[in-house]
This record gives C-alpha cells, structure tokens and sequence, in this order.
C-alpha cells in the first residue's frame, strides 16, 4: 500500500485528486481520505480545491519540500529492498577448505547465480581453527567446520565424510583390502593439518599410538603429489581423493576416522539477506551434491 506521503504528493503533481487516483489506480474517495488523513496528523490543511484545480495552502507550501523529502527516501528504501530481495551486487562470505571449495563449492555457486546472476562470492580458505575465529571476527559471513570445532557458534551438519588410505603404486600395504592403524606407524607419515582438531591424529592417539610424521601438510591436493613421488603415506578424506586416484592406491582402514562436516555462524538474523539465502541454499542442497560425488 501506497503512503499517504507517495499520495499526497501525486495530487500536487497532478493538480489533481482525479488524475492522481487514475495513475495510482486508486478511486478518489481513497485518495481524499489519505490526503484527509495527512492534514489530521499534521494538525493543519494542506490543500485548497477550487475550480481551477489543487493549491497548496501557506502551511501546505511549507510542509511540501519535507513531505517531498520523504516520499523520495521512501522511494529510495523501496528500490533498495527490491535490490535486496533479488541480491543485486550482494556480497557473500564464506570459510571455507580444501575439498569443499574444490568439489562442492562450485557446483552450488553456479546452480545459486542461475537465480541471482549479480551476487558475488569471496572464499576464504583455512581449516577448521581459522575459519571458526574468521566467523567469530565477521571476516566471513559462515563457514564449512567440523562439528567438533565450534564452540559458542551455531552449527548445521551437512554430511559425514570417513577417511581412507593413501598409498603410492607397490606400497607393501597395498595389496592388502584393510589395514590397521597401527600397521601404519612402521611407514613414514604425511599428516593433514587441520588446525587444532585433527582427526587422523586423534584417531592414533585413541589406541594408544603414534605415527612416524615426516611432514605435515595443509592443502590436500599437496598431500597426494607426494604420496605419488613416494615421501610417505597419508589418512585423507574420501571427497578429497574423489578424481585423483591416479598413481595412487587406496585403501580402507579397519577403525575409519571421520568428520562431520557442518556449516556454521555465529548470529543468523545479523547475517546479510544474501548470506542467509545462500546459507538455507548450501543446508538443502550440500547433502545431495555429496552422495552424488562419493557415490
């Protein structure tokens, strides 16, 4: 519904209560009760009708520019909504890690822009720890952690994502189809670093064992060329390898690490209304792109 500044200002333009109905649509009892309306909450009357047309009265005309001034911001606030309701040159940010900006990421972008082509997106890539602290700082908007890594943040589970085995070609472990962890401990090792929170090392540390850690490497992708060149053997997660396996053996492990992967932040009303599309988005849509990756 239309204010009864936006009306107002229609019958002076149009030096006319009629004129002005017919271009708002209005019928001109409506139009007159709203002008009507101003005057009683301005205490005074605005207009005078006379054959020739609409006049402003003396307290009319010194009223006019500031009404103007608000059915212009009003206009102003209108196109802005409408702007925001279709994202137009919204910016979302995301915390994101290696497998989700490779394998998931992408896919959900493209499908969200065929809906609003103008938003924009800006990744943000760490693990766990750093994009847990970049949500509590408002660097980003929202981020992809394990669940296990959000404290005093709300978080949504996406997904379980198990870890397996990766060995290069002619590895001695490579002709078995299981091995234990604790076979793993006579091989040098390429941990995954992932912050604080890492799950290959905690699952060792569980049955009381430790690994011959030669390296310890952030980016997944770096973990994989050089199990290939032969520098060790590695734990990763099955929707990292997803593509890569060649040159590479994999392998189940008999007690499988896992992570639950959730999407996490830290107050949803103050996110942008972008931000929390996207989000509901990621929340629907994440699980299926996923099974259909490792499927």
């Amino acid at each position: 519904m239309l204010s009864r500044y936006h009306v107002f200002c229609k019958v002076i333009e149009n030096k006319s209560f009629t004129k002005a109905a017919e271009e708002l649509g209005y019928s001109q009892s409506a139009v007159s009760q709203m002008v009507k309306a101003l005057e009683q909450e301005l205490g005074t009357h605005l207009v005078i009708r006379d054959k020739t047309g609409i006049t402003l009265t003396r307290d009319g005309e010194s009223y006019y520019p500031s009404i103007q001034r608000i059915y212009h911001s009003e206009n102003l606030l209108g196109k802005k909504q409408r702007e925001m309701n279709g994202l137009e040159d919204s910016i979302i940010r995301i915390g994101t890690f290696t497998s989700i900006s490779r394998n998931v990421l992408p896919q959900l972008m493209q499908q969200f822009k065929e809906g609003y082509p103008s938003v924009h997106f800006v990744l943000q890539q760490g693990e766990y720890t750093s994009i847990s602290q970049w949500i509590r700082d408002d660097s980003v908007d929202f981020g992809f952690t394990s669940e296990t890594m959000s404290d005093g943040l709300v978080t949504r589970p996406l997904y379980e994502d198990e870890m397996v085995l990766v060995l290069p070609e002619n590895h001695p472990l490579s002709s078995q189809d299981s091995v234990s962890l604790k076979q793993l401990t006579k091989f040098p090792f390429i941990l995954l670093d992932e912050g604080e929170c890492s799950v290959s090392l905690e699952a060792f540390q569980k049955q009381g064992l430790a690994p011959n850690i030669e390296y310890k490497v952030y980016d997944d992708y770096s973990i994989l060329a050089m199990v290939r060149q032969g520098l060790g053997i590695s734990i990763l997660y099955h929707l990292v390898i997803a593509g890569f396996e060649d040159g590479l053996v994999i392998r189940r492990l008999d007690q499988t690490p896992k992570r639950t992967v959730a999407l996490t932040w830290k107050n949803w009303d103050t996110m942008s209304l972008a931000a929390r599309k996207f989000a509901e988005f990621v929340i629907k849509r994440t699980p299926e792109i996923v099974c259909g990756l490792i499927s």
